[in-house]
């Protein structure tokens, strides 16, 4: 099986949040949560499960964001 980047669902307690995503976007999370759960769909996670895990891995893997992190506040 391909190794998938997102691996970690942890579940924590929950901020609520309303986000709006395009048809398209919700189908490519429908078939990643698909491919996470190897290929089939019954009992794979829907696709808000998966938003919050890949949002934490682009900020934890943004680099230019790690440099800003690190770097003192301008006065």
């Amino acid at each position: 099986m391909t190794r998938l980047k997102l691996a970690d669902l942890a579940d924590e307690k929950p901020v609520k949040l309303t986000v709006e995503v395009s048809a398209r976007l919700h189908r490519e999370l429908t078939a990643y949560a698909t491919a996470l759960n190897e290929g089939d769909p019954n009992g794979a996670p829907p696709p808000e499960r998966l938003i919050p895990p890949m949002i934490e891995r682009f900020i934890a893997t943004d680099r230019s964001y790690a440099r800003t992190r690190r770097s003192p506040p301008r006065v």
